[in-house]
């Protein structure tokens, strides 16, 4: 089951304790899932959801706490939209119920965002609301770089409300236009967790968090891998320009090369792959990192200070742009 769907069935099964907090749900519900139609002269409410249960619960709802009998209609999907969608419609009485739900204002005007009853309720109004909200319009990806908790809304002012919804709920979320579309998009991880647990969904966060820390562990072992595999890299190209660079050195001080020096720089030259580390261990008697590192940086100074009096190319010249390629 898709985590989207997962959360939409567990929150439609979410037992809510007060009649306020079930209005601000049903306010939330009519306000993103569908609006107001005017219909041979009379104010009919219609709500399109895709979800069988969430579509009950607005029906059972809205019979329960204002009285009215919606219908529900069932459209087939089509090309565009995959799937079967619910249209919870009040025909009767609708004009009563958009009052009811702050749907119109006192004067019979349309309310463009969520009532005001719910936007200064309490917090369990705001979490009732954003419940309301994700039933009607919601989505949930799977976690990762691109992860998100995010709300489909009918317009900015929707929007801007369920946006000052998730502030009083100490949750950053934010309200993009995207494709002539308003949608409140939450990225953060946490957030997203600590909004499904206030709103109920606490089997598919065990899911999505469990999903998380594999996908996090997984990422992990990806960078560490890749970070020890660049120093290989860098270690043995090291190596092979110094490599290059000795044997170079050999060449311009021959016989006048002292006999410890020379010897770093021929170990050097038969291990030209290994470190500094495993270079010292070769060594008879074994020296340590920094006793090899020290004669063959040595051997290196004396070399170029010999190029430079005899005007000819130095240790450096040997090194190719090849042997730094990564």
């Amino acid at each position: 089951m898709a985590l989207t769907e997962s959360v939409k069935e567990e929150l439609s099964r979410q037992h809510v304790k007060t009649t306020s907090e079930r209005k601000a749900e049903v306010s939330a519900m009519l306000r993103f899932a569908g609006g107001l139609h005017i219909i041979s002269g009379r104010i009919v409410i219609e709500a399109e959801l895709d979800h069988a249960a969430t579509a009950r619960r607005l029906k059972t709802t809205v019979m329960e706490v204002y009285g009215h009998n919606p219908e529900v209609i069932v459209v087939s999907g089509n090309g565009i939209k995959r799937g079967s969608r619910y249209v919870v419609r009040v025909v009767r009485e609708g004009e009563a119920l958009a009052r009811q739900t702050g749907l119109l204002d006192a004067r019979g005007r349309p309310v463009r965002g969520l009532p005001s009853v719910v936007v200064n309720g309490s917090m369990a109004d705001a979490v009732s609301a954003w419940r309301g909200a994700f039933l009607a319009h919601g989505s949930l990806t799977e976690p990762g770089r691109s992860s998100s908790l995010e709300v489909t809304c009918p317009g900015p002012e929707a929007a801007l409300a369920l946006v000052g919804s998730a502030r009083r709920l100490g949750i950053p979320a934010k309200a993009r236009e995207v494709r002539n579309v308003d949608r409140v998009v939450i990225r953060d991880g946490d957030s997203i967790a600590k909004l499904l647990t206030l709103m109920g969904a606490h089997q598919t966060l065990l899911v999505w968090e469990e999903r998380r820390m594999r996908k996090e562990v997984r990422a992990t072992a990806n960078r560490l891998a890749n970070f020890d595999d660049a120093n290989l890299r860098r270690s043995a190209q090291a190596a092979v320009a110094a490599g290059a660079r000795v044997e170079r050195a050999l060449e311009i001080l021959g016989p006048e090369a002292p006999y410890h020096l020379k010897y770093a720089g021929e170990l050097r030259l038969a291990h030209k792959q290994a470190s500094l580390d495993e270079l010292g261990r070769l060594a008879d008697p074994p020296m340590t990192k920094d006793a090899i590192a020290g004669r063959i940086r040595r051997l290196l100074a004396m070399a170029d200070k010999r190029a430079g009096e005899l005007n000819i190319p130095g240790t450096e010249s040997s090194v190719t742009p090849d042997m730094l390629e990564s």
